[in-house]
């Protein structure tokens, strides 16, 4: 009777369980302590069990209270758990992948001490000790729910956001694609303008390089062409500066009683002139003559003297130059002694010439307008291209119209009659000069020729 009334109460202490001993029965049969690494050590004290949890080589320690009927009733060494190693790519969601794992098998272990317990509140039967462990398994249970939920719920979350940026890689990728074709089109479009512009880039550097050939050439053509007109109009400058000259000089001469007949007599000997008046070329002759001889193309700076109205102001700045040389030694090769002395009773030019001063007389004044004239006449000569060259014609000569033009016309019966070919010279009153094959003629005093 007693055995009975004890079994009656058993069972309905068992009810308030839920049927737990059926739940527990299932649980025993899925979740074996050996098959998935659950031991009692033998060297644990008689209240304690320890879970070793393996995480990333370190092990950790889950005491849990028990009985030693249960650790016997185990049989284990130890609980260990060695969950394989899941490789995580972000450090945040690593850490929250082991904090759900030891959560994970903490609700495992919890659970396990729960049966345990239960089975222990079994013998000797305790109702109470049964109610408490079957709430604890409930939990745990609900624990384990909740965790595979939210694994669940993560696995899904991962999913769709996996698929999510997949789906934007992908249509960025395609966007890119169409950009990458089309821009491919471009360049295709753009070589082809490249090749067309490289094309027309050397037929234009062809076309310039011949129009420069030709501009070259035409630049020649009329630098010479501008180089010989400004040294035709230098030549005739010297011309009328010789002429200029001569005029002071006959008019001193006159003054001072001299025979101008005589005079040209003693410069050129038997000249026939046409009129007494053409004596004066022969003047013109010997002061050209005597500015013309050694005559030598050379490079100088001109631009002080061509500025300057007055050139003896270029020769008082400087007195040692090479144009105030240049006057000194013509001056003193032009004009005599005894035709200054005659002509001012003294050779005061003469000295203050030699000792380099320049007196600003009127003859002297004449004199170096006419060898400024002649001065640069000797640099342009040397920067023509080709170089200037002086020609004379000697007395006697034929005249020759390419070579030769006359200071005189003859009278018109002459011309008619005879022509230039029948008429030599008398008198070279300004030389010539020869550019190149181009020729600045002479100018002569002609006569006719004997027959």
């Amino acid at each position: 009777m007693g055995v009975e009334s004890k079994t009656e109460g058993m069972k309905s202490a068992a009810k308030p369980s839920s049927n737990i001993s059926e739940i527990v029965s299932e649980f025993a049969k899925v979740c074996k302590f050996r098959s998935i690494g659950v031991f009692t050590s033998e060297n644990l004290d008689n209240n304690q069990h320890e879970l070793y949890l393996n995480n990333d080589n370190n092990f950790l320690k889950v005491f849990k209270e028990s009985s030693s009927d249960a650790a016997e009733e185990a049989g284990c060494d130890a609980i260990k758990v060695h969950p394989q190693h899941v490789d995580i790519q972000s450090d945040a969601k690593r850490s929250g992948r082991i904090d759900q794992i030891l959560k994970l098998f903490d609700t495992v272990s919890a659970l396990k001490v729960a049966y345990v317990q239960l089975q222990q509140a079994h013998i000797p039967y305790d109702p109470d000790n049964i109610r408490a462990a079957d709430g604890v398994i409930v939990s745990q249970l609900e624990s384990l729910c909740k965790i595979k939920r939210s694994y669940k719920e993560r696995q899904l979350k991962d999913l769709n956001s996996f698929s999510a940026t997949s789906a934007l890689f992908l249509t960025e990728i395609q966007v890119k694609e169409r950009l990458l074709e089309k821009l491919k089109s471009q360049l295709k479009i753009k070589e082809s303008k490249v090749v067309n512009f490289r094309q027309e880039l050397q037929d234009l550097e062809l076309s310039n390089g011949k129009m420069a050939e030709i501009l070259n050439k035409s630049e020649k053509e009329s630098s010479r062409m501008l180089s010989f007109t400004s040294f035709e109009a230098t030549v005739e400058a010297v011309s009328k500066a010789v002429h200029d000259f001569s005029k002071p000089l006959i008019a001193l001469m006159k003054v001072s009683g001299w025979d101008l007949d005589k005079a040209a007599e003693a410069i050129e000997r038997s000249v026939v002139y046409s009129k007494r008046s053409h004596k004066k070329y022969a003047f013109e002759a010997y002061i050209a003559r005597r500015m013309f001889n050694e005559f030598s193309p050379q490079s100088c700076n001109v631009d002080r003297i061509m500025k300057l109205d007055d050139p003896i102001g270029a020769l008082i700045i400087d007195t040692q130059s090479a144009f105030a040389q240049f006057c000194r030694e013509k001056y003193l090769s032009i004009v005599h002694p005894m035709m200054e002395k005659s002509f001012f009773g003294n050779v005061d030019h003469r000295t203050l010439v030699s000792n380099g001063m320049h007196p600003q007389t009127p003859l002297y004044q004449a004199f170096v307008k006419m060898a400024r004239c002649v001065w640069i006449l000797q640099a342009t000569a040397a920067s023509v291209e080709p170089r200037g060259e002086i020609f004379r014609v000697k007395r006697g000569s034929h005249f020759s119209n390419m070579y030769m033009e006359s200071v005189e016309e003859f009278n018109k019966d002459v011309v008619l009659n005879l022509g230039h070919e029948k008429c030599r010279v008398e008198l070279m009153v300004m030389p010539g000069f020869l550019i190149g094959n181009t020729v600045i003629r002479s100018r002569v005093y002609l006569s006719k020729m004997d027959e």
